[in-house]
């Protein structure tokens, strides 16, 4: 419906019908616009310290906030990887820095730094939480010592947040596909052959096993399998849930017919997977089973991802088209508006505990979207913001456009480009 929005300073202090506050202000005429909270991304890969090459937090927030994305917590997989308390303090500074988003950064987990780790729990207020690879990833990162496992559920007070797929499984099936096909016969359509449902479903069924049996505040991230999802539930509140869950929107796009046209460019991990997998993401997603969108935004140059599949490594950036392509299956009738804000802005918010964040609220921080769902987005290598410059998108017309971003009340992002006088904020959490 329409309504009014007034911001002082960073806040949202009065919402309504028809606002006349006292005195002078400035008014943003947004009719036929909508206005959404931003989105808070609760997995992204912005590859800084260490592998600038691919992105950087400035580059990458630059593409977040063009894509409505007001807030973003990024994952420890860098070089060197974040597994000390110095090493994690380090990234804050890039993004106080150089982030036209609001920030927050996981501590990593190795099968060696479980103490480092649980020193995390006195920054519990001003972290996102701890991330564990239960599979193989970027860097000394691979947690599959049940003894390091066990530690870290049981004495972590923050978020655990988990990357499941079972190692084993992955490299026996590596092994037979390998020896069946010939190395140099591997493709990118082998990718859910390899990394599939099962490595996916017992790696995801451990660390709920963990989490139940520790009471620990588990998060799993990027669910990609119909088994998976029968680990969730929707019977309590958001807010009373111990375990959640999350769902990529490349996941709920993209099925593995794509690999014959896009090959390696999807290739991530987990993998995407055959289309009855996307058929059962989306209604899980839409009776509340998964409780999160987010993009797992991860980066590479075009050149890495043009090697033969077994060299090219997984991830596709993301960040600046999610909240698009959610807006264009709002238009195609697929999920309801309100329910991409819902998972987009509001859930984050209430899984992470974040603090005056993710609603249109007053009192609230004034990070805000107008979305054009009347307008498109042509995407071109020209308007791509990611460093790496390429995009699975690349050619596709979105049936809807981001007129402007707010983040803490300024507009960052618009039709004048950025404006990067003021740079996003460390987010509080609960």
């Amino acid at each position: 419906m329409p309504g009014d929005v007034l911001i002082e300073e960073e806040r949202i202090v009065r919402t309504g019908p028809q606002l006349n506050p006292p005195g002078s202000f400035e008014e943003i005429n947004a009719e036929g616009l909508y206005l959404l909270p931003g989105v808070i991304d609760d997995q992204v890969h912005f590859r800084e310290p260490g592998l600038t090459h691919k992105a950087c937090i400035y580059s990458e927030a630059r593409a977040a906030v063009a894509g409505g994305v007001t807030s973003f917590m990024e994952m420890p997989n860098t070089r060197p990887p974040a597994l000390t308390q110095a090493l994690l303090e380090e990234k804050y500074d890039i993004g106080a820095a150089t982030s036209l988003a609001n920030y927050s950064f996981f501590m990593g987990v190795s099968n060696d730094n479980a103490e480092e780790v649980i020193k995390t729990n006195a920054k519990k207020r001003s972290v996102c939480g701890v991330k564990v690879f239960m599979g193989s990833s970027t860097g000394n990162m691979l947690v599959d010592n049940l003894l390091t496992l066990e530690k870290i559920f049981s004495e972590t007070e923050l978020l655990i947040a988990t990357h499941c797929e079972n190692e084993q499984i992955i490299r026996n099936n590596l092994q037979r596909i390998t020896a069946e096909k010939g190395e140099e016969r591997l493709t990118a359509a082998d990718h859910p052959l390899i990394r599939d449902e099962a490595a996916c479903f017992e790696s995801s069924f451990l660390a709920v096993q963990l989490a139940k049996k520790f009471d620990t505040r588990l998060h799993i991230l990027h669910i990609t399998t119909a088994e998976e999802l029968q680990l969730f539930g929707n019977m309590l509140p958001l807010a009373d849930k111990r375990i959640t869950a999350e769902v990529c929107v490349h996941h709920l796009h993209f099925t593995s017919d794509d690999y014959a046209a896009l090959g390696n460019r999807i290739k991530c991990n987990p993998a995407i997977k055959a289309p009855r997998h996307r058929e059962k993401l989306w209604e899980a997603l839409l009776d509340d089973r998964l409780d999160v969108i987010a993009t797992d935004h991860a980066p590479h140059t075009a050149e890495e991802k043009q090697q033969p599949y077994p060299s090219a490594p997984a991830g596709l950036p993301l960040v600046q088209h999610g909240l698009l392509l959610m807006l264009e299956y709002v238009k195609k009738g697929s999920i309801p508006l309100e329910k991409v804000v819902e998972k987009m802005c509001h859930a984050p918010a209430v899984c992470f505990k974040i603090r005056d964040r993710g609603y249109i609220r007053e009192g609230y921080y004034a990070d805000l979207v107008l979305a054009d769902l009347g307008g498109s987005t042509s995407v071109t290598p020209e308007n791509l913001y990611y460093k790496c410059k390429w995009s699975p998108f690349e050619g596709h017309d979105f049936p809807a456009a981001i007129h402007t971003t707010f983040v803490n009340g300024y507009p960052v992002y618009g039709k004048n480009g950025f404006d990067e006088s003021k740079k996003g904020k460390r987010l509080a959490f609960l």
